[in-house]
């Protein structure tokens, strides 16, 4: 029995896949969709046969029977989506980055607060992502006492040939921290439980891409929270001589111990991802977490349902997003020839 009925509006990013595969898995029903872009709706009707393609965005948002809309559209129309999708009564869940500037999020904070509906940045190296979600029950047990800091990585390979135009324009996709340091700056709240937080440094450069100047191919960050500290770096300089997208990386340091979670590859041999190591005074410890239930979506439709925060608290996804588009803001450019100021 399906509990939820939902639909899209954006097909640019691949995480709409991810997004309705975990919806649909936890009672949600595909009962729309709509994307301006012909070729990426041939694709999504090939994939979900039985969703029906709206003519119009306004199709689906003054459908009184769709309680959720998914999106995933160029990282700069977000925002205007979500608040129309709450402005209609329905409840949101977007691909990150759900906001490419302050100012959205700014908008988006007073929507929500005036019509009380959901507005939920699906952080999927959290969310999806299941040796990180078994972190999080270690960390509630105190396997590793109190957390002190996280160290995330999230490297990426380019692929530029086949990326889109938008992907190449700042104004569209954000910029490096805004865009892919939000996931580190997500699970630094979560692990840490901060709910206060400040970006005491960042940077961000372009390295390998100079045919593409508005790329940004690198960037970090340091965070200082009322719950611990945090340092992120991400980039697109993944070698092709890697059997995945990314060796990305997450370190929670506490004190009687730490965790450190490979997610997409064990360098040291074991296949596939999602490989989890404990460390704490009794030795070590190694969880393959490749199975392990990631409970995001169901609890989604449990808040829409129930008008609770069982996915993820609101001021969180909020103030997740809000440090990365701060650090965007404050970055300062690095390069081969040494440091320069401004953004």
């Amino acid at each position: 029995m399906h509990r939820i009925r939902f639909a899209v509006i954006g097909l640019n990013h691949g995480h709409i896949y991810s997004q309705v595969d975990a919806l649909a898995a936890a009672g949600g029903q595909l009962a729309s969709f709509f994307a301006a872009e012909e070729d990426l709706c041939t694709k999504f009707m090939a994939r979900y046969p039985g969703a029906r393609r709206a003519r119009a965005p306004a199709e689906i948002l003054e459908d009184p029977s769709i309680a959720l809309v998914a999106s995933a559209a160029i990282n700069c129309q977000r925002a205007a989506l979500g608040l129309a999708v709450m402005r209609h009564g329905k409840d949101f869940m977007v691909d990150k980055p759900g906001f490419t500037t302050l100012e959205q999020l700014a908008e988006a904070r007073s929507v929500q607060a005036e019509t009380g509906r959901i507005y939920s940045v699906d952080f999927c190296e959290r969310f999806h992502h299941p040796a990180t979600v078994r972190a999080g029950e270690l960390v509630a047990a105190g396997a590793i006492g109190r957390v002190v800091q996280t160290i995330g990585l999230g490297p990426h390979r380019a692929n530029v040939s086949s990326r889109p135009a938008w992907f190449f324009r700042k104004r569209e996709y954000g910029g490096i921290l805004a865009d892919i340091a939000s996931h580190q700056l997500d699970q630094f709240l979560w692990f840490t439980g901060s709910t206060r937080a400040e970006i005491v440094a960042a940077h961000w450069g372009n390295f390998r891409f100079p045919d593409y100047p508005e790329m940004e191919d690198f960037g970090d960050l340091t965070v200082r929270g009322d719950g611990g500290t945090g340092y992120a770096r991400v980039d697109w300089l993944t070698p092709d001589g890697l059997d995945t997208w990314g060796d990305g990386r997450l370190t929670i340091l506490g004190t009687e111990g730490f965790i450190e979670i490979r997610k997409n590859c064990d360098l040291a041999g074991r296949p596939g991802g999602n490989h989890l190591f404990l460390v704490d005074h009794a030795g070590t410890s190694y969880f393959d977490c490749a199975g392990h239930p990631c409970p995001y979506a169901a609890q989604l439709i449990d808040d829409i349902l129930n008008r609770t925060e069982t996915a993820m608290p609101q001021q969180h996804c909020f103030l997740a997003s809000q440090l990365a588009l701060e650090a965007q803001r404050q970055a300062r450019t690095v390069s081969g020839r040494g440091m320069q100021g401004g953004t």
